[in-house]
This record gives C-alpha cells, sequence and structure tokens, in this order.
C-alpha cells in the first residue's frame, strides 16, 4: 500500500497546523518531546488570538482535539 505525502493535502489552519502535522510524524524518539512542545505552544498562541472573535468554532474543535493527540504523545515519550 503506497502511502501518501501528507504534504499534498491542504491545511485548513496553517498557522498552527504544520507544527502539529511536523509533531505527529516525528520518528525520533528525543526530537519528539520538542516537537510536541512547538505545536502546543504555537496552538495555544492560535487560541489566545481567537479568544475574542467569534466564529472559529471548527477551527476551536480541531485545536482541543491536536490538543489531546499532542497530550497523548507526550505520554508515549515518557516510559
Amino acid at each position: 500500500m503506497a502511502h501518501s505525502d501528507p504534504s499534498q493535502f491542504p491545511l485548513y489552519y496553517p498557522e498552527w497546523q504544520t507544527q502539529y502535522e511536523a509533531a505527529l510524524l516525528e520518528t525520533d524518539r528525543h526530537k519528539l518531546p520538542k516537537c510536541v512542545a512547538v505545536a502546543e505552544l504555537v496552538i495555544l498562541n492560535r487560541l489566545h488570538v481567537l479568544v475574542d472573535k467569534a466564529g472559529h468554532e471548527h477551527e476551536r474543535v480541531a485545536m482541543s482535539d491536536a490538543l489531546h493527540a499532542l497530550r497523548f504523545l507526550k505520554g508515549s515519550t515518557a516510559q
């Protein structure tokens, strides 16, 4: 089965999805904690930007899902 290049798919929220995708695709267990931390920071910064803005519900849900996935990755690196 051929694997698709993730960069060929459009990012709906490139402000933070690029770093999130990098963390998800990182295979080096030594680099993973930093990638996760960077992705979390970028997502949290974006949430801060949107705090007083109406709309953006879909992006907020996507960021919440992404933060849950990053927490899972952090837990897997602690073992």
